[in-house]
C-alpha cells in the first residue's frame, strides 16, 4: 500500500528521480524559464518554492541547505542574491507553470515553467492593496 507516500514517481527509481528534479532546480534557476513535461512541472514546483524560501532565510544553514540540492555554486550565489531579493516581499507563488500543447515525437504534454518577473511581484502586490 502507498499510503502517506507523498511526491510523483516520474517512471524513475528514486535516484534518477532526485537526479531529474535537481538538474530541473538548476536549469529553472539559471535560465529562470525551462521548458518541461507537465508532470515533471508539477513535481518540480514545490522544490524551487523550497529553494526560494531558504535564500529569502538568507543565512549560512539555509545556504548549505541549498547547495546539497542545487548543483553548481554560481546558481545558489544567484539565488541568495539576486532572486530572494526579488521576491522578499512575496510570499509564495514564485513559479509560473504554463502549458504549452504536446511534444510532437510521443505527444507528451509539455509546459513552461518560469520564475515570475519582478515587476510582476511587485505590481500584484500593489493592486491588493489598492
Amino acid at each position: 500500500m502507498r499510503h502517506r507516500k507523498g511526491g510523483r514517481k516520474l517512471g524513475r527509481n528514486p535516484a534518477h528521480r532526485r537526479a531529474v528534479l535537481r538538474n530541473l532546480v538548476t536549469s529553472l534557476f539559471k535560465y529562470e524559464q525551462i521548458e518541461t513535461t507537465d508532470a515533471k512541472a508539477k513535481a518540480l514546483r514545490p522544490i524551487a518554492e523550497k529553494m526560494i524560501t531558504l535564500a529569502k532565510r538568507g543565512d549560512l544553514h539555509a545556504r548549505r541547505q541549498a547547495l546539497a540540492f542545487i548543483q553548481e555554486k554560481k546558481i545558489v550565489h544567484k539565488l541568495f542574491e539576486e532572486i530572494a531579493k526579488r521576491y522578499m516581499d512575496r510570499q509564495g507563488g514564485y513559479i509560473r507553470i504554463i502549458k504549452k500543447g504536446v511534444r510532437k515525437g510521443d505527444a507528451a504534454p509539455i509546459s513552461v515553467v518560469q520564475l515570475i518577473p519582478a515587476e510582476e511581484a511587485g505590481a500584484e502586490k500593489e493592486q491588493k492593496q489598492g
